[in-house]
């Protein structure tokens, strides 16, 4: 069974991906990974005994890969640099 993520798991998980393409410059929160729902990158796999929204890992990377050239071009690190690293 995959390991689920609360949204704030998932923002630390995804930050750790991303701080490794942009020198530790680039951050998710957990309203990213809200956002990343709203706007169709990702879909809850669960929900927790409390009723929050639980998202697998591959799920998470898909979302970081997808919004990844924005946030990076956020912080001035174009794209294709980051791709090439």
């Amino acid at each position: 069974m995959a390991t689920l993520y609360t949204a704030t798991e998932a923002a630390k998980a995804a930050t750790t991906w991303r701080r490794r393409l942009s020198a530790g410059t680039a951050t998710v929160t957990p309203a990213t990974v809200r956002s990343w729902v709203t706007r169709g990158h990702l879909a809850p796999a669960g929900l927790d005994h409390r009723g929050r929204p639980l998202y697998t890992s591959a799920d998470l990377a898909r979302a970081e890969v997808a919004t990844r050239g924005r946030a990076l071009r956020l912080v001035g690190i174009p794209e294709r640099t980051a791709s090439s690293r």
